[in-house]
């Protein structure tokens, strides 16, 4: 489906990514795996157009690189930013309907199926989403994403800053799209999570690829944990 090759990708005169390669099948979870600075995100906003690249992204044999951020969208590609960018003047509700994308199959998710995933979000349908909690605001962000029915959906740390039960409930939501057959892209800095929800195990270091390999090896590789993951 995605494949990256020798992808290079900065901020100004300061470049992030030196080179990065790597590819995700259908209905592929990757743990995308390193410590902050690696340029894990930056992989992320340059796969949806966001940030200058150059390099190859091929999605489904079409070159991405040069495409606006709504082309590729539309092209079946969500995205979770770590920002979570929720609209906070509208509701719950109008933020997940705001997901859809027109001219995409009808959706594999329903309104009603985002609120049985996040039964919280249920309760504040009609709340503005300025005024939710951290945790709701990403089970929203989360929601939208998948409204717009992905193919493919880029996760950047979804976990982050949340309590142990919200965490929970989003480890659940992972497992969940792995078994619905949506592929994933997850950065995640909670190693038990990306371990134990990925097929394969991707670690970034200094803007390139370091391991690629199940999680099985890389628990294997001690000296590479150590090395590239270790805080």
């Amino acid at each position: 489906m995605l494949q990256i090759q020798n992808l290079s990708a900065g901020y100004a005169k300061s470049r992030v990514l030196q080179g990065v390669s790597l590819q995700v099948g259908a209905g592929e979870v990757v743990a995308l795996l390193g410590r902050n600075g690696s340029g894990r995100s930056t992989l992320a906003k340059a796969i949806m157009g966001l940030v200058a690249a150059q390099g190859s992204i091929c999605w489904h044999g079409q070159e991405l690189l040069g495409r606006s951020t709504f082309e590729i969208a539309r092209a079946g590609l969500g995205y979770v930013p770590e920002s979570r960018d929720v609209f906070p003047d509208l509701t719950v509700t109008e933020n997940l309907l705001l997901g859809q994308k027109p001219g995409r199959q009808t959706s594999r998710w329903s309104l009603d199926e985002m609120f049985q995933l996040f039964a919280p979000l249920q309760q504040r349908a009609k709340v503005k989403a300025g005024v939710l909690s951290g945790g709701e605001q990403q089970m929203l962000t989360l929601c939208r994403s998948l409204m717009g029915n992905p193919e493919l959906i880029l996760i950047d740390e979804p976990t982050e800053g949340l309590a142990p039960q919200v965490v929970a409930q989003v480890a659940t939501f992972l497992v969940t799209l792995k078994t619905r057959g949506v592929s994933v892209l997850l950065i995640e800095q909670k190693l038990s999570i990306a371990l134990a929800v990925s097929d394969r195990c991707l670690v970034m270091g200094q803007g390139r690829v370091v391991f690629d390999g199940t999680p099985d090896a890389l628990q294997a590789n001690p000296a590479l944990c150590q090395e590239w993951l270790a805080v």
